[in-house]
């Protein structure tokens, strides 16, 4: 169940995305707009500086020397024709040596503007004065050479003064169409010099005015919205679940806006889904507590069962088994034979009732009732087993070996009661032709001591390797093997006690069985690498035991 109200959608359906290019696309085209606009101003204003004040000028400059040079000429050849002095002929020998060049200068400036009549301004120029050399300067100074200055008339002067007035004027002409177009490009530049101071400022006001304009573009289209989901999710931080994240902004902040909405919700529900279990949890947890003291109430019970278990229920048996032997053997032979019989059905079911009983008390009391953990010598612990098993392994003619065992921390009264019980199976389930042989052998491993009681006897069936650890269960018929079915199961209950395991593996010869068990490595001691043997003494059933490792107590 939802526990908030619905939200509306309050958001444009274009996205951020979307939004962003199309300003930029605005933005970049504008920019590129005036950029290109203060470029070209620019190349404009320096390629019309460059005309005005190196090419024009260079060109009025060759112009005016070329007119200069016609002037010196024609006043050095007038000087010749007055005085006959060759030295007056200087300035005319160096303007005639060298080109007229106004076409050459028109030619050079012809790209400037796309109008002929300088070319023909220039053309008309240099062909008069072409005409002035050709015509009359030269057909003058051969004459004055020849004949002297008295040959020459004043019709000749006069026509020579004519004929180079044609040539001034055509080359003032040129001149001034020189200067009338350098008078044009310097007004162009000045004009595009206008053009530039006015496009720098309404270049730097469009970037300013574009970067306002982003920034408001980002703070509505981003930071606001963003800022108003922030805001609804502190309110939901700060402890306010039911506060509702209102969905609002382009599509990405809307899209956010709605996740972490859904986020909310589901916070909410999963909220009440964990206090309806941590609920739950407190009733299990009350209920727990109740069959916890129940199972306090059953455990006393169940002590106080062991106690009569252990005194009164004994007591009986001890009578009936006592009386049971007292009359076999004041009566054994007196009634017949079935008599006797009965007599020892009857003394043997006393004697297993009390052996039952004494299992499952010490079964009942592992883990239960025992001494504090404290560190626990393995081959001590093993050569006390051996005492009390010391008339089973002596009647069985048993030769029990050990390697090197560690040192770990238990409680060593079951820890005797654990290599007992598997020492005295070993023995108990020999092969029928031979003498017992049973190894125990420990090696470290990451799970701490594994421990293994090896023997060549009849073995266990690999189907039954679980079984065996269930109390009370049975391979072999009690008239064949004596016991009660709870030794294993007991050693099961040890080992787990230490937290170990247990288990049932196949010996390497494939003859016997292998019982294996781990214990926690608590202490740093090592066995040493040499293994001893425990080998019966001269009196039947006592072993001698190995010596203990290094830092065995």
């Amino acid at each position: 169940m939802r526990h908030s109200a619905a939200v509306a959608p309050a958001h444009d359906a274009r996205t951020l995305r979307e939004r962003l290019r199309r300003w930029f696309a605005l933005v970049g085209v504008l920019l590129v707009l005036v950029v290109t606009l203060a470029a070209v101003a620019y190349t404009q204003q320096v390629r019309r500086q460059e005309l005005v004040t190196q090419d024009l000028f260079d060109a009025i400059t060759a112009t005016d020397n070329a007119y200069i040079a016609l002037i010196d000429a024609e006043t050095g050849l007038r000087g010749f024709a007055l005085t006959g002095d060759r030295r007056f002929l200087a300035p005319y020998d160096t303007a005639r040596g060298r080109p007229i060049g106004f076409v050459d200068v028109a030619r050079d400036v012809a790209g400037v503007r796309a109008d002929d009549g300088m070319t023909a301004a220039a053309q008309h120029a240099q062909d008069l004065a072409q005409a002035w050399y050709d015509d009359y300067a030269e057909p003058l100074v051969a004459q004055i050479e020849a004949d002297g200055p008295q040959s020459v008339d004043d019709a000749q002067v006069e026509q020579g003064r004519a004929q180079f007035d044609e040539v001034r004027a055509a080359a003032v002409a040129f001149v001034d169409e020189l200067r009338g177009l350098r008078a044009e490009v310097a007004d162009e530049l000045t004009t595009w010099m206008r053009v530039a101071s006015v496009v720098v400022p309404v270049l730097v006001g469009a970037v300013v005015v574009l970067g306002l304009g982003t920034w408001v573009a980002l703070r509505r289209w981003v930071l606001e919205p963003l800022e108003h989901v922030g805001a609804d999710v502190r309110a939901v931080a700060s402890g306010d679940l039911h506060h509702a994240v209102t969905v609002r902004g382009p599509g990405e902040v809307a899209t956010l806006a709605a996740d972490v909405e859904h986020m909310r919700t589901t916070l909410v529900d999963e909220m009440g889904r964990t206090r309806e279990a941590r609920r739950e949890v407190e009733l299990a947890h009350a209920q727990l507590a109740t069959q916890a003291e129940e199972l306090r109430r059953s455990n006393r019970d169940l002590e106080q069962f062991a106690y009569v278990a252990s005194h009164d229920l004994q007591e009986p048996l001890r009578k009936v088994a006592s009386f049971t032997q007292l009359l076999q053997k004041r009566y054994g032979g007196q009634l017949d034979e079935r008599a006797d019989q009965y007599i020892g059905f009857a003394v043997d079911g006393a004697k297993r009732m009390q052996r039952l009983i004494q299992d499952l008390l010490g079964f009942s009391r592992v883990g239960r009732v025992g001494k504090e953990l404290a560190e626990v010598g393995l081959e001590d612990a093993l050569a006390q087993a051996l005492e009390q098993q010391s008339e089973a392994v002596a009647d069985a003619g048993a030769v029990v070996t050990h390697d090197p065992l560690p040192v770990v921390v238990g409680e060593e009264p079951l820890l005797v009661q654990l290599f007992a019980n598997l020492v005295g199976n070993a023995v108990k389930f020999r092969h029928p032709d031979r003498p017992a042989r049973v190894h125990v052998s420990a090696r470290e491993t990451d799970e701490g001591w594994e421990l293994a009681c090896e023997d060549d006897g009849i073995g266990i069936d690999p189907q039954y390797a679980e079984r065996v650890f269930v109390i009370f269960q049975r391979l072999h018929a009690k008239d064949v093997y004596e016991g009660t079915g709870i030794g294993l199961a007991l050693c099961k209950k040890i080992v787990e006690f230490h937290g170990g395991r247990i288990w049932i593996d196949q010996p390497a010869s494939g003859v016997g069985a292998r019982v294996c068990w781990t214990l926690p490595q608590r202490t740093h001691a090592r066995p040493d690498d040499a293994a001893t043997t425990t080998e019966p003494h001269a009196a039947p059933g006592t072993t001698t035991p190995a010596p203990a490792p290094n830092g065995a107590p």
